[in-house]
């Protein structure tokens, strides 16, 4: 399951698959105006969209591009492999609260002592369904898959010939509904992904789990307490994601993962984030690398096409 659930996982773990991050250029349209709804809000939260695990909201989106950097270790017989990845990820809501989504990226790898190879890794396509929210707690909870379409990629970076299958559930909660004794501590929240990646090969099935610890200083300035932060720190997000696969079968070995802390900036039409890609374990790798995202908000940039599903009304 190539994911922003095991984005920086896969590429230090193998140096083959990539760190997904995404961003595409289909477009699905609707030229009918229905009610906007506003992405990554429930009640007053704003929930960022993040890199290494992904976010509830089924919600246009466009994820163009994400660059990142990372070193696989060497193994026997196997040099370290240094992966450039550049990822594009675009989703439509076509139903009410339904997305479908498509995301893929090209890879460079370069094996220490060896010529460098390129191309595209296997594409993914997604559904996503917000089967819950509750504003006065600013919680939400969905469900959804992915289909990893195997074979769709270039063999010269070592994609997989195989698919896999990954049903998958969602959630985030904010903290804005903690006591006034604890208000310092309600720009915090959470979101996080669980994922069980079914391959149609002989590759174990995994489970995937992680998730993200936000403090809002745009939350803090709006809905606490103003502080008269300037810019551009009143539009600043930091973050650590989590983010581990865990081998449930057939020899897969031990659970890897890594943590991502990182800063994103909020602005009215698009969103930048940067984030480190620490490993936990030698198992996941040796080096640090880095990931930087551009995620652009359409339905602010074309709220009559984007921002609403394209059949019913939110």
């Amino acid at each position: 399951m190539k994911n922003k659930n095991n984005l920086a996982l896969s590429v230090l773990k193998t140096g083959r698959n990539p760190l997904i991050v995404s961003g595409a250029v289909l477009a699905a349209i609707s030229f009918s105006v229905a009610n906007v709804s506003a992405h990554g809000f429930v009640g007053d939260r704003f929930f960022p969209p993040t890199i290494a695990t992904d976010d509830p909201f089924a919600t246009d989106e466009l994820l163009l591009p994400s660059v990142s950097y990372s070193k696989s270790p060497a193994s026997v017989g196997n040099p370290a492999v240094s992966t450039t990845d550049i990822g594009f990820e675009f989703d439509k809501e076509i139903f009410p609260k339904f997305a479908l989504g498509i995301s893929g990226d090209w890879l460079n790898q370069k094996p220490d002592g060896e010529s460098s190879s390129h191309g595209f890794d296997n594409f993914t396509v997604s559904a996503k369904y917000q089967l819950w929210q509750n504003d006065k707690h600013e919680a939400i909870f969905s469900v959804g898959a992915e289909w990893e379409i195997g074979g769709s990629g270039n063999q010269s970076v070592g994609r997989d010939p195989h698919s896999t299958f990954s049903p998958t559930i969602y959630f985030g909660k904010g903290f804005g509904d903690l006591p006034d004794a604890l208000k310092c501590a309600r720009p915090f929240a959470i979101t996080g992904t669980l994922a069980e990646d079914l391959p149609t090969s002989a590759e174990p099935n995994s489970l995937e789990w992680g998730f993200a610890l936000e403090y809002s200083l745009p939350y803090l300035q709006q809905q606490v307490r103003d502080i008269g932060l300037p810019e551009p720190l009143k539009n600043l997000i930091p973050v650590v994601e989590f983010s581990f696969d865990t081998p449930e079968n057939r020899d897969g070995g031990e659970t890897t993962g890594t943590i991502n802390p990182g800063i994103f900036y909020e602005a009215k039409y698009f969103q930048i984030g940067a984030e480190a890609i620490i490993p936990v374990n030698s198992a996941t790798g040796s080096q640090v690398g880095a990931v930087v995202q551009l995620q652009i908000f359409l339905d602010d940039i074309f709220p009559k096409v984007f921002g609403h599903p394209i059949f019913g009304k939110d």
